[in-house]
């Protein structure tokens, strides 16, 4: 008997083209997911954590340990921030904005350590898509703290000073300071003036500088009240406060209720009209509304954090800006993937600083 029956016509083979695309793709997905879930990666743009962190600096940012922040900008290409790489084309639209809420973390926020936070006060973009900033977190929600001539008291004790800090110095020589000397410090920038020298560096190396015969004279440059600059934190009062002289401020906590007074208003005001979520809240003639009504007290919907840089007297901190909303917070950064000093592309091999790759973040 012939079997007239047509043979089953074999499976059609996947282009090789298709194969890429869907591998590229999937690449991307688990890429994406890794990133917004678990750990992303950030440079270290400015100084203002040497020598604990250094510009050039590649860290990797636990988002594990507070807990992973869902979208708020759910419409943006994978794998970018703000803007397509290498151009200033936005690569998201805000055309939708969700509630963001944070997934359970291992931890909350310790005072003094590292923190990954969005920088508050940028407006052009989305929470979720503005600017990444890394300080230490001194200040938790319910603190009181001050700075006194350069040291951090946090509810009347003083802070220990982090292993790296960095201050300013007048440094001046019996004769002029080579390049070469600032280098061999580590001190990575330095400003001629009045016959010798203001550097940020730390107190371990300021005093090895000023054992050695060539140098005259090595003093510690306190910012004192007379150096009083209408650019910190609260702007709105004549508080006098100063880098090194600071406070006492209170840092707010969910569920604290305050008076709104003349003493309050400009330090907590911009921060209830930001970062509370009112549609309409608003500060006219020294007074708080809220939905139109006058607000006499306020209880805090969230709570705040306040961030200072290691190098005290060259970092725009909270003593500039003021407060880090907890809905800012990002991650804790936990290793440092890889370093480079600045300079060209083709002197990178000389330039990676081999001792800093995987070298885990202390606090």
């Amino acid at each position: 008997m012939i079997d007239t029956m047509p043979a089953k016509a074999g499976k059609k083979k996947k282009s090789a083209l298709k194969d890429w695309v869907e591998s590229i793709l999937f690449a991307v997905v688990v890429a994406t997911l890794f990133r917004w879930l678990l750990f992303e990666q950030f440079i270290i743009p400015t100084p203002s954590m040497e020598r604990s962190m250094l510009v050039g600096d590649v860290i990797v940012v636990s988002k594990l340990h507070y807990g992973t922040r869902t979208l708020a900008t759910p419409i943006q290409f994978p794998l970018t921030h703000q803007k397509f790489w290498g151009t200033e084309i936005p690569s998201y639209v805000n055309w939708i904005q969700l509630p963001m809420y944070r997934l359970p973390g291992f931890r909350e926020v310790k005072r003094m350590e590292p923190v990954v936070f969005n920088y508050p006060y940028e407006d052009q973009h989305p929470t979720d898509l503005k600017s990444h900033w890394v300080k230490r977190c001194v200040g938790l929600p319910g603190d009181s703290l001050k700075v006194v001539d350069g040291l951090l008291v946090v509810n009347d004790s003083v802070m220990p000073l982090p292993a790296h800090l960095q201050s300013s110095y007048f440094i001046a020589g019996k004769q002029p300071l080579k390049d070469r000397f600032f280098e061999a410090n580590n001190i990575s920038e330095h400003q001629e003036v009045n016959g010798g020298y203001y550097v940020q560096t730390e107190p371990a190396t300021a005093e090895k500088i000023k054992q050695l015969p060539f140098i005259s004279k090595v003093e510690h440059v306190v910012m004192n009240y007379s150096f009083s600059d209408s650019a910190s934190f609260p702007k709105a009062a004549p508080h006098g406060w100063t880098t090194d002289n600071f406070g006492p401020v209170w840092v707010p906590a969910k569920g604290d209720t305050i008076e709104i007074n003349d003493q309050s208003l400009p330090v907590y005001g911009a921060v209830i009209v930001r970062f509370e979520g009112w549609k309409n809240a608003e500060i006219t003639d020294g007074k708080l509304y809220i939905n139109g009504y006058e607000t006499s007290t306020y209880t805090f919907q969230q709570n705040y954090y306040f961030m200072m840089g290691d190098n005290r007297h060259n970092s725009e901190d909270s003593r500039t800006w003021g407060f880090v909303p907890e809905d800012h917070i990002v991650g804790k950064p936990v290793m440092v993937l890889f370093s480079s000093e600045e300079g060209p592309w083709y002197t990178l091999p000389a330039r990676i600083r081999w001792g800093r790759l995987f070298n885990l973040i202390k606090e």
